[in-house]
């Protein structure tokens, strides 16, 4: 029994001493912002969201990604270096030879231009004839030039086409990611703000009743009113107390939403102080219809449909038959060598080289995919691009309807603001009833939060008329 327990406390010993095997990574918890932190505006939280938003710097790694993409398309046209040589080690022949090449693409141009030199030593067989070069070998010169086929377009040439377009996709991919970020940030931040203004507004209504119940408690106190009074008027301020407490609670929550695009220089989240709060909701991004619109989804749909357009004209090069010229110029240095005078002199050589598939299925069968695939891009832009057009009427719209309710909601909490206070006079002279203040007074309240309602959605449907026509510098993105 002894031995048992030992083993058990050995075996507790090497597991509280083994390290731990995965050490998880917790994301950084939200933290409060500093107590001297000036108020938060939109501008500053824009700015703030499309430097260190997470997505955004996703789609910015993409980029990069797509750059070297393009860099690796380039590459079809670097300048390539090549050499070979060999040696007969036993044989009746004993000949060695070494030759280097360096070829260049034409990057307008199907074909390539290239330079070389060939030196050779002792004799070779007859079916070996064209390795002799004088003592001090031979240089040369050409160019192969495409007439027909590959004369326009080849694969190298639209793989660099290829990844430009992928480039630019990208661009406008992560143009599309930072705007719908900045959507995102902007409906936090209206949140929290108007969070605050609805707290402002049930923080008036508690005060109005703490000052009344102020007043009857002295009243009361002096034989002038009824105890049941003062208990009705302290039902009505735990109520309103209540409203506070919750509209507190909604102003924390949206507090903490916005941290997620509001975030420190080492990219933590931060959570804005009420007193951060600014006094007013911000003013319309936009107004009025823009006069262009440059939503980056629809560039991508226009790009792909340019990519397939060259992938076309790259399907109809295969049709075309080979018909390749090659020229090259060569002269053999030094004294003659083994191969005898034939390798003295200039020696300039021209050839064509002509080939053509008798059937053309395979260039057919390609070209029909892609002028379907083109067909099939060109509605999905034409059905993008009216779709975008019917967002933004239907914005513009909104943008009308919610300007006129405004200013019918200003008059009316103007006269409701009007009743309140002479209702609160009426009961101050015993003309009226606690009853009657308080609905004036929430009456009063209902109709403050119904325009602060209308003035919200006017901005976030002047938000959502800068995010449907791409308007990037409103959004904070320039």
């Amino acid at each position: 029994m002894p031995n048992r327990i030992a083993c058990v406390l050995l075996a507790l010993v090497a597991s509280a001493a083994a390290p731990p095997l995965v050490a998880q990574q917790v994301a950084p918890l939200p933290q409060m912002a500093s107590i001297d932190a000036p108020t938060l505006t939109i501008d500053a939280l824009l700015t703030n969201s499309a430097r260190q938003s997470p997505q955004i710097l996703e789609a910015l790694a993409r980029t990069r990604a797509a750059d070297a993409k393009r860099l690796t398309a380039e590459g079809a046209f670097d300048t390539v270096f090549s050499a070979e040589g060999g040696s007969r080690l036993a044989g009746y022949y004993g000949g060695t030879y070494a030759d280097a090449k360096v070829v260049r693409p034409i990057e307008d141009w199907g074909g390539q231009v290239y330079g070389g030199y060939r030196l050779s030593n002792g004799r070779f067989p007859i079916y070996e004839d064209k390795n002799y070069t004088n003592q001090l070998g031979e240089i040369r010169a050409g160019a192969v030039f495409s007439l027909l086929r590959d004369r326009m377009i080849d694969e190298r040439r639209f793989g660099r086409v290829s990844a430009e377009a992928d480039q630019a996709i990208a661009d406008a991919e992560r143009q599309m990611v930072a705007i719908g970020v900045q959507r995102k940030a902007l409906d936090a931040y209206l949140s929290w703000v108007a969070a605050g203004q609805r707290l402002s507004i049930y923080q008036r209504l508690l005060s109005l009743s703490q000052e009344r119940q102020r007043g009857l408690r002295r009243t009361f106190e002096a034989g002038l009113r009824p105890r049941i009074i003062l208990t009705e008027n302290e039902q009505q301020l735990l109520r309103r107390e209540a409203m506070v407490v919750q509209s507190q609670q909604a102003l924390a929550a949206a507090a903490n939403s916005l941290s997620l695009y509001w975030r420190d220089a080492e990219g933590r989240p931060t959570i804005p102080r009420p007193e951060q709060l600014p006094q007013s909701l911000p003013e319309p991004m936009a107004t009025a219809r823009p006069d262009s619109v440059q939503r980056p989804d629809l560039m991508v749909a226009r790009l792909r449909q340019r990519l397939v357009q060259d992938r076309l004209t790259l399907d109809r090069n295969a049709l075309l038959p080979r018909l390749d010229l090659k020229m090259e110029v060569a002269r053999d240095i030094g004294d003659i060598g083994p191969g005898g005078v034939s390798r003295s002199g200039n020696d300039v050589r021209l050839g064509v080289k002509f080939s053509v598939p008798l059937e053309q299925r395979t260039a057919r069968g390609k070209l029909m995919q892609s002028q379907a695939e083109l067909d099939a891009n060109r509605t999905r832009a034409q059905w993008l691009d009216e779709q975008i057009r019917a967002e933004i009427d239907g914005i513009v719209i909104t943008l009308d309807a919610t300007t006129r309710l405004i200013g019918l909601s200003e008059q009316e909490m103007q006269r409701a603001d009007d009743m309140a206070v002479a209702e609160r006079r009426r009961f101050d002279m015993g003309a009226s009833d606690l009853f009657l203040v308080n609905t004036r007074e929430e009456s009063a309240a209902n109709v403050a939060l119904s325009l602060l309602d209308m003035r919200l959605r006017r901005i976030i449907a002047g938000a959502d008329l800068a995010a449907a026509s791409g308007d990037a510098v409103s959004l904070g993105l320039h």
